[in-house]
């Protein structure tokens, strides 16, 4: 936890961070929070200073920056990277407030945490090279860096919130499944072998490779995400899906959405989308809201005559009976299908229509068709 920044600390921040990464099953290791560790930065400032490589400023500590020295790594996303010394000025590592610089911390704990690599975005490869100053000051090893291309929107320019920068509570609020959210994340910018997209967390800890890590900005794409959602969505088995709609729908019938959760999976890209896509098993449509149809009041009291002596009530029946109807009645099948669709669920386009007036039932079917 980089807390060492007093002015931009906001209350609870920390809190937060955890459960996003909790939501997303990402469980750390061990907890470092560098406010609590002001003593042990002091020791390694006393080395600095035993060494002549950190003074006082204005009651600040900065680093003293020899010139003249080159400053290169190979960089494990850019590849060879070099600075000069003669660029940087000498550069604080402990403010006058007593707590370290991001820089000074950073390294410190870095080394006494035994990091083999630090990834982080592109933004710091200015930075590294002071960072690289201290390892040698120091006399330590430094690990291996990965500096990582930015995530922008549609535009290439900074993601914004209405593009997608949003907290992965915000996401999850909205229906998405955590595995469709770390599985989309992971291929911003990162390409595997072969063309496969679909990864659990476990699938990316095997396959994850730094080699394959683009130097392009990825482009965040919305659509992209929410078709990654589908295909989680449809992973699930009914009663998971229940469970995890029923969370957000808690007024729908447990049962009732049991029976659904086959026939809408194909069809929703959020758990969120369910009452859209699915809402008509619940409630009839309003009259007002019915899209127009193409058959004749007289035509529709004879389907609903013919409906009414239909059994038994099966999807297999009621595909047949609109056959039969449409010959009886002589009236277009598929203008037939469609004026009973539109009536019953206030759409045009819903979850399979003979397994839906199943469900919903004969009675209920009767009532809306009379009711239009």
């Amino acid at each position: 936890m980089e807390d060492t920044d007093q002015k931009r600390l906001v209350p609870g921040a920390d809190e937060k961070i955890k459960d996003s990464l909790k939501l997303l099953n990402l469980i750390w290791d061990e907890e470092i929070v560098q406010s609590k560790r002001l003593s042990i930065y002091q020791q390694y400032l006393n080395v600095l200073q035993e060494k002549k490589l950190a003074y006082n400023d204005e009651g600040a500590w900065r680093f003293r920056v020899k010139k003249g020295e080159k400053l290169e790594w190979n960089d494990e996303v850019h590849k060879m990277i070099s600075f000069s010394s003669d660029v940087i000025e000498d550069f604080v590592i402990i403010k006058s407030d007593g707590f370290p610089t991001y820089h000074f911390a950073s390294v410190v704990d870095d080394h006494e945490m035994e990091i083999s690599h630090v990834l982080r975005g592109d933004e710091w490869i200015s930075s590294t090279p002071k960072h690289l100053l201290l390892y040698r000051a120091f006399g330590w090893n430094p690990p291996k860096f990965a500096h990582l291309p930015a995530i922008v929107g549609p535009d290439r320019k900074k993601l914004s919130k209405r593009e997608g920068a949003k907290t992965v509570f915000e996401y999850i609020d909205e229906g998405f499944l955590p595995e469709a959210l770390v599985n989309f994340l992971a291929l911003l910018g990162w390409a595997p072998k072969g063309n496969r997209e679909i990864f659990s967390l476990d699938d990316l800890i095997k396959e994850f490779s730094l080699e394959r890590i683009n130097k392009n900005n990825p482009i965040f794409n919305i659509e992209k995400l929410r078709w990654f959602n589908n295909q989680w969505i449809k992973k699930l088995s009914d009663i998971e899906l229940t469970e995890k709609i029923k969370k957000f729908f808690p007024k729908f019938d447990k049962d009732l959405l049991t029976k659904i959760a086959p026939l809408v999976k194909e069809r929703i890209f959020t758990l969120k989308e369910l009452d859209n896509v699915a809402g008509f098993f619940f409630s009839a449509p309003q009259i007002s809201k019915i899209p127009a149809i193409e058959v004749q009041k007289d035509e529709l009291q004879k389907i609903i005559k013919s409906f009414e002596s239909l059994s038994p009530w099966k999807d297999k029946n009621i595909k047949d009976h609109f056959q039969k109807a449409s010959e009886d009645l002589k009236i277009d099948k598929i203008k037939l299908i469609t004026a009973v669709r539109n009536i019953i669920s206030g759409k045009t386009i819903t979850p399979p229509l003979y397994e839906s007036m199943e469900i919903i039932g004969k009675e209920e079917i009767i009532r809306r068709l009379k009711a239009f």
